[in-house]
């Protein structure tokens, strides 16, 4: 559905001001209803393939722990783009990359990517947390795109950030199981929510406290996140290794190393 062009989608100067000072930036409208309509679709029929062969529930046990239910679920996928090939033309797309380029420099690589499909009535939160644990880099260029596939309204369970937090720098998180920050110092009520629409896209530093609330609403909310970096931006530690990681998605990796295959 997406298509290839040579435009260039580039950040106004307010708003790459407004994501240095707040760590996150809304963008409204990135993609067209229909497109993600398509991309709904394209997620739902692919959790429907995966849940026959395997289980895809992603819950955190401090998110059940949190929300005092055994059954809350949150359906996942990762490196969706090896799933669907409308995936593969998503994370390339002009609307996608540039303005990431506007943030971190011109060249973004790929780090990983994450289907999410919150169910209806009981889908799993996430208790806040920056993502710079699960993946430390030595100059911080780390940040995530949210595309919302539909409506996430606050009782959606959709995003919530705290902004400014960024500036923090990285903190001290809970080691055991699943890296959060103290459940009872970042409450998720606290922090502030993004209500998106379909084809909207979110973007935030990997620095940035965010979390999600449950899914109270009668239908699932679809998002896939994608996690990008400056190629010169290296890591820290050798962790979270992922298929299709430093693939480049705008312009070139001045690394210039061979990732390996078969010599000619």
């Amino acid at each position: 559905m997406t298509t290839a062009s040579t435009q260039r989608y580039a950040l106004t100067n307010e708003q790459v001001a407004s994501y240095e000072r707040d760590g996150y930036l809304h963008l409204r409208g990135v993609f067209r209803p229909e497109e993600a309509a398509h991309l709904r679709r394209e997620s739902h029929d692919l959790m429907e393939r995966l849940a026959r062969r395997q289980s895809i529930d992603a819950t955190w046990q401090s998110a059940r722990a949190t929300t005092m239910q055994a059954d809350t679920r949150l359906l996942h996928c990762h490196n969706a783009q090896f799933q669907s090939a409308a995936f593969s033309r998503l994370i390339v797309d002009r609307r996608l990359v540039d303005p990431v380029a506007d943030l971190i420099g011109p060249n973004v690589q790929l780090h990983h990517t994450k289907l999410f499909v919150k169910p209806p009535e009981k889908g799993s939160p996430f208790p806040m947390h920056q993502d710079h644990p699960f993946f430390p880099h030595e100059r911080h260029t780390m940040l995530a795109a949210i595309i919302h596939f539909d409506d996430a309204p606050l009782q959606k369970g959709g995003v919530r950030v705290v902004p400014g937090s960024h500036l923090d720098g990285p903190l001290e998180h809970d080691p055991t199981g699943s890296f959060h920050l103290p459940l009872d110092r970042y409450p998720v009520e606290d922090a502030t929510p993004l209500e998106a629409e379909a084809g909207d896209v979110l973007l935030f530093s990997y620095l940035t406290i965010h979390g999600s609330g449950v899914n109270e609403s009668a239908e699932a909310r679809t998002t896939l996140l994608v996690q990008m970096r400056a190629p010169d931006d290296p890591p820290t530690v050798d962790t979270h290794r992922s298929r299709g990681q430093g693939m480049m998605l705008r312009g070139i990796d001045p690394n210039g190393k061979d990732s390996g295959g078969v010599e000619s």
